[in-house]
């Protein structure tokens, strides 16, 4: 069996401050530190002790502080890469999130979805950070290991969980998968039938008492 499992970073000063975070390189809070190492607690439970683990992490502080606290237990240095961030809201990013809910322009309820420009000037569409993400889980899956930690953000996960699955890009206009700050998704691949799931999605039995 492979197994990916996928961290989404925990609370980050731009939660706390109220500031669209995107591309932005806020770090995580002192209660976000906690959650990290509640989060390497839980990865330490469910790999096996003898099994080797390849980390991988978005590039942006928040998520690389996540990936070198999970990290520790099993001695992973993070692989880093900017395909793994949060979708980019250009010059939003670091304003406060009511500056960005004035301008943004939501997606058409039909039509391309993905393309759909938000009105933020410099912001990703939908579609390219699917192209990215994608990307990005092509290259984890590529290497031959058994158990791989991911580090990324909301938003990015439910591209990587679509991705996992076979939804073609094209599909991804309206999907969406819920993820808390901190939370853990768990993806296995069989070694028999090659069948992929999703054993776990967005799991925060870990937090419950932080």
């Amino acid at each position: 069996m492979r197994a990916l499992y996928v961290v989404t970073h925990p609370e980050a000063t731009h939660h706390v401050d109220g500031l669209v975070g995107g591309w932005s390189d806020s770090v995580l809070t002192e209660r976000g530190r906690v959650q990290a190492e509640a989060v390497a607690v839980r990865l330490r439970e469910l790999v096996p002790a003898d099994a080797a683990v390849q980390l991988w992490s978005s590039d942006l502080r928040r998520a690389t502080q996540t990936a070198e606290i999970v990290g520790r237990p099993f001695d992973a240095v993070p692989l880093l890469r900017a395909g793994l961030r949060e979708k980019s809201y250009g010059e939003a990013e670091g304003r406060p999130q009511a500056w960005l809910d004035e301008r943004f322009v939501p997606p058409p309820v039909t039509g391309d979805r993905l393309a759909h420009h938000e009105g933020i000037a410099g912001s990703e569409t939908r579609g390219q950070l699917g192209v990215r993400a994608y990307a990005a889980l092509a290259e984890i899956r590529a290497r031959p290991v058994q158990h791989q930690i991911v580090v990324t953000h909301g938003f990015t996960l439910t591209m990587l969980v679509a991705a996992w699955i076979g939804m073609p890009l094209r599909s991804t206009g309206r999907v969406s998968f819920g993820a808390t700050s901190g939370g853990l998704t768990i993806l296995e691949e069989d070694d028999h039938f090659h069948n992929r799931s999703v054993v776990r999605l967005d799991d925060t039995a870990h937090l419950r008492d932080l």
